[in-house]
C-alpha cells in the first residue's frame, strides 16, 4: 500500500540500493577514511561550487543538532519558527544535547521573517537573557512552503550584520532546489548561508544526511561534535555511497520533480471535490487540506496520513519519489466513493 503520510515511508531507489551493494565488494578504511566517503564529500563541495567542508551522519535530527551546537556557546540560542522540526519533532534533542535554547517566533506559513527577529536582539549585551546566535530555518518548510533566494540571502546578510549564523534544515532541500529551478550553489552558498543539514532520506535514499559546514572558522569543531554525537559511523562508505549514486545524473533533482509533480496533482484533484479545500498553494511535495471529518474516517481506514489537528479537520498528504498518478488517482476516487454514497 502506497502511503501519503510521509515521504519517509516510501522505500530506497534501487539505483541507490545497487550502489549499497557495490560498496559491499571487499574492505575499505574505516570511520570515513575511505576513497568512497572522499568522493562523496567533493560532489558536495562541486554542487556548492566552494570548498564545503562535510560530514556524513545517520538521520536528520543528528545533522540538526549537531551541526547546530558546534556554532553555539552555552549561553546561545536558535532563532526558529514555532512549527520547525528542531521545535517540534526532535524530542528536546537541542536542549537535551547541546543545552542550546530554542527561541520560536510565530511562522505565517511556515516561514519566518526579519520583523520576526529583530525585536529578539533587544536582549543583545544583557546577561539574563539568552542571546540570540544561530537563526535556522527549514527549507523545505514543515507547511510545504519555500524561502525564495532572494528571502535567504536578506536572512544571511541580517544574521551576518548581527553577529548572528544562518543555518538551513535541507531535509527536503532537493524539492525546494526543483521547485524554485535553481542550483545548490545560488541557493546556499550565493546567499551566505553558513550550515546546511543535507537531506537525503526523504527522497529516496535507505539514510544518511549530511552536516555541511561553509563556514571555515566552525569546520574544525566537527569532528569532534561528531564523534561525541555517537554519529561517527565506522563503515561510512554505505552513506557515502548513497550519497555518490544520489547525486549522479541528478537522481536527486530528478527524485524530487517526481515527488514535487505529484503533489501539485494531488492537491489539484482533491481541491476539486466536495468537502476538501487546500490550506495553501502547494509548491512541493506536501499538501495540507481541510476535509470533513466523516471523510477523514472513511480515508484512513485504507489510506495512511496525518491528520494535524482533529478539532479543525485539518489533514497533511505527503508525496514521495515513487508515488504514481494511478495512486494518487485511486485516493482521489475513494473521495468521489465516499460523496457519492
Amino acid at each position: 500500500m502506497k502511503m501519503f503520510k510521509s515521504d519517509n515511508t516510501s522505500g530506497v531507489h534501487p539505483i541507490i540500493l545497487d550502489a549499497i551493494i557495490k560498496a559491499n565488494e571487499g574492505y575499505a578504511h574505516a570511520y570515513g577514511e575511505d576513497e568512497i566517503t572522499e568522493k562523496a564529500e567533493k560532489m558536495i563541495g562541486e554542487l556548492l561550487g566552494c570548498d564545503a567542508d562535510v560530514f556524513f551522519v545517520t538521520t536528520g535530527t543528528a545533522a540538526n543538532v549537531i551541526g547546530l551546537s558546534g556554532l553555539l556557546r552555552s549561553y546561545e540560542g536558535i532563532v526558529a519558527a514555532d512549527t520547525a522540526h528542531i521545535n517540534v519533532d526532535e524530542c528536546g534533542a537541542m536542549e537535551k544535547y547541546a543545552g542550546n535554547k530554542i527561541i520560536q517566533v510565530r511562522n505565517s506559513e511556515g516561514k519566518i521573517s526579519l520583523d520576526d527577529i529583530i525585536p529578539l536582539l533587544e536582549v543583545v549585551g544583557d546577561e539574563h537573557s539568552v542571546q540570540p546566535k544561530v537563526i535556522s530555518i527549514s527549507q523545505t518548510t514543515e507547511m510545504g512552503t519555500l524561502y525564495t533566494v532572494e528571502e535567504i540571502k536578506a536572512l544571511a546578510d541580517f544574521a551576518h550584520k548581527n553577529d548572528m549564523l544562518l543555518h538551513v534544515d535541507g531535509a527536503r532541500i532537493a524539492n525546494s532546489v526543483e521547485a524554485l529551478g535553481t542550483t545548490l550553489k545560488e541557493m546556499i552558498t550565493d546567499t551566505g548561508v553558513d550550515l546546511l543539514s543535507f537531506g537525503g532520506t526523504k527522497n529516496g535514499m535507505m539514510m544518511g544526511e549530511a552536516i555541511v559546514s561553509l563556514n571555515k572558522e566552525f569546520s574544525k569543531c566537527y569532528l569532534f561534535h561528531r564523534k561525541q554525537g555517537m554519529q561517527l559511523v565506522s563503515k561510512m562508505r554505505y552513506i557515502s555511497a548513497q550519497f555518490i549514486a544520489y547525486l549522479q545524473n541528478d537522481l536527486w533533482i530528478e527524485n524530487a520533480r517526481n515527488s514535487n509533480q505529484m503533489g501539485k496533482y494531488l492537491a489539484q484533484r482533491i481541491s476539486e471535490q466536495e468537502g476538501v479545500s487546500l490550506y495553501a498553494p502547494v509548491d512541493t511535495n506536501m499538501v495540507f487540506a481541510y476535509m470533513d471529518k466523516g471523510l477523514i474516517e472513511y480515508l484512513l481506514k485504507d489510506f495512511k496520513f496525518y491528520v494535524t489537528d482533529p478539532s479543525a479537520g485539518q489533514v497533511r498528504f505527503v508525496t514521495s519519489f515513487d508515488i504514481t498518478r494511478e495512486d494518487v488517482d485511486e485516493f482521489v476516487e475513494h473521495i468521489i466513493k465516499y460523496n457519492n454514497k
